[in-house]
């Protein structure tokens, strides 16, 4: 009886957390399976029927979607490593002693961008990046650079996002590896600085093992974040100018919302989620095996 009663409050617990899981997460996901092995067309509904592997043979093959999908990862490329850089820039500052009050209110100003929404860090970002009366543009104008054309420049649209992006999260980086510096022993600390000057020395030998997990998890989810980038994209430069901000994730939206090709857009989605998860495994092995030795 007690079993019974038992069984009966863990699910009571975990039962309402598993049946949202498999609406909002396994349910959409396998939807995305049967439609992406479908001619899943909503202009055509009534002329479904299913092709196999089709439209993962033609994504496989599609110039289009690879000229995306490098796009995505020049983006990645790019900003990660920069977050990373300057989040343990912020996090090695805050961590040194007698900082006191200026510590918090920085932790707290650290927090506001990454609690902004995606379309308002876009359209921000527009406003930032306008030509005529940006922010941007005033600031480097007080050292005679001539205004550049931020939104409208192929080129120069990719490095705005890419500034943009890092301008968001790179704080977060900046909290977590700031945790991670607040686990180390501050007795090992002490006596490393007291044996040598080198802050190098004593980041690479004392801090970076306690800051491992903080950068795997970084890794992993600002990877992920990354390569499904589209509410500030999408409100900064509807994928342009032409498709020099054309992400995968973009290119999705595109092709199953403006030409509602679902079937197509869902062998994309899936495609970029076995990416995703093949890197998140790749970070797992390489970088926390380092935790487990």
């Amino acid at each position: 009886m007690k079993g019974k009663v038992r069984r009966r409050t863990i699910f009571a617990f975990l039962g309402p957390a598993i049946v949202s899981l498999a609406v909002i997460g396994i349910a959409p996901l396998l939807f995305a399976a049967y439609t992406s092995l479908h001619n899943y067309n909503l202009t055509k509904l009534r002329k479904v029927k299913f092709i196999g592997l089709d439209n993962f043979t033609f994504v496989l093959t599609d110039p289009v979607f690879w000229d995306a999908m490098q796009r995505t990862f020049s983006l990645l490329v790019i900003v990660l490593p920069l977050q990373l850089l300057i989040g343990l820039g912020i996090a090695l500052l805050l961590h040194q002693p007698g900082i006191g009050l200026l510590k918090t209110l920085t932790r707290l100003s650290l927090v506001v961008p990454m609690a902004t929404t995606y379309s308002v860090v876009g359209l921000l970002g527009q406003v930032m990046f306008n030509i005529k009366y940006g922010v941007v543009n005033q600031l480097i104008g007080f050292i005679g650079i001539e205004p550049v054309n931020w939104i409208g420049d192929p080129e120069n649209a990719f490095i705005a996002v890419a500034f943009w992006d890092v301008w968001q999260w790179a704080p977060f980086c900046a909290l977590v590896l700031l945790a991670g510096l607040t686990t180390v022993p501050s007795e090992i600390e002490e006596a490393a600085r007291l044996e040598t000057p080198s802050w190098w020395i004593v980041l690479r030998h004392v801090q970076l093992p306690y800051l491992i997990p903080g950068i795997t998890a970084i890794l992993i989810l600002r990877t992920a974040d990354t390569l499904k980038l589209f509410d500030m994209v999408f409100t900064m430069t509807r994928g342009g100018p032409g498709s020099a901000t054309e992400f995968v994730s973009l290119m999705i939206q595109r092709i199953g919302f403006r030409a509602f090709d679902q079937g197509l857009a869902s062998a994309q989605a899936l495609i970029l989620l076995v990416v995703t998860i093949v890197l998140s495994q790749l970070y797992i092995r390489y970088f926390y095996k380092e935790v487990q030795q």
